[in-house]
């Protein structure tokens, strides 16, 4: 395939629709690449509010303007990004990239692992966060653990491990993301944007009450009715009670999505 020689012509396919995968693809949007989105049958995204995904359920999601719309295969891609949107579609396994032949692979599912992603996908191939080796697997590698080096572009080796330690927010880290206690359907007391106060009752699980761990703002919640496993991260409350956060990609979103412009924009600019 020919590099293109403008970023317009660029074709990305994101997998992954996600809170981080769709600021990233906000992000290029904005940038004026092509960009096209894969995803579950049954997205469980926490930050619904600022999460593409939800177009799987809802038809279309909105982010800071930008609209992504389900489609049924990869057959709509050049029309719906024609129509200024993004389009999303189920396929786990990755079956439009010999339909839509993509330039850019972005592997955004944010999975702690490799879940089949290689570097013969696409001309340039990109992972974020642990699970991927650059010059390996992938060409280059993006790291997504908060502090000093978030947002690097690792061009040989990989990300740092995965701590299963939350980033801080207003001093606090673990206690900011909920857990399910066991498996069950979730049945929500309180919707994102809600204001609660620690020891509050956010959900039931079963039979297992889910309270909050601290005083704030309901910033992620996983889909009213949605089947999860016992320690599934189900909910967010953000200590710094801004309700506006809510709707608005994160400094953390941001980040990673001009990480992705820089290894794009890099990559077509190469001699």
């Amino acid at each position: 395939m020919n590099r293109p020689e403008r970023a317009r012509d660029v074709r990305v396919l994101i997998r992954g629709a996600g809170e981080l995968a769709s600021a990233i693809a906000h992000r290029l949007y904005r940038a004026g690449l092509q960009v096209a989105m894969t995803e579950l049958e049954h997205p469980l995204a926490i930050r619904r509010n600022v999460s593409f995904c939800e177009c799987i359920h809802d038809g279309t999601r909105v982010v800071e303007g930008v609209t992504a719309r389900k489609v049924e295969s990869a057959g709509e891609f050049d029309t719906t990004i024609a129509a200024g949107e993004i389009p999303v579609t189920v396929d786990p396994l990755l079956s439009s990239i010999s339909e839509w032949s993509p330039h850019v692979l972005l592997d955004a599912a944010i999975a702690k692992r490799n879940l089949g992603t290689t570097r013969e996908m696409a001309p340039l191939v990109v992972g974020y966060g642990p699970g991927f080796t650059a010059r390996e697997d992938v060409d280059i590698v993006i790291e997504t653990n908060r502090g000093h080096d978030l947002g690097r572009l690792i061009l040989n080796g990989a990300a740092a491990p995965d701590t299963g330690i939350p980033g801080v927010i207003a001093g606090e880290s673990a206690r900011r993301v909920i857990h399910s206690p066991e498996t069950g359907i979730l049945l929500p007391s309180v919707s994102i944007g809600d204001m609660v106060k620690e020891g509050d009752l956010l959900a039931m699980v079963g039979e297992s009450e889910v309270p909050a761990t601290l005083t704030g703002v309901v910033r992620g919640l996983i889909r009213p009715g949605s089947k999860v496993k016992k320690g599934l991260k189900i909910a967010d409350v953000d200590p710094r009670g801004i309700v506006s956060y809510c709707d608005t990609i994160s400094e953390k979103g941001r980040s990673l999505g001009g990480s992705a412009l820089e290894a794009i924009l890099g990559w077509v600019n190469e001699a």
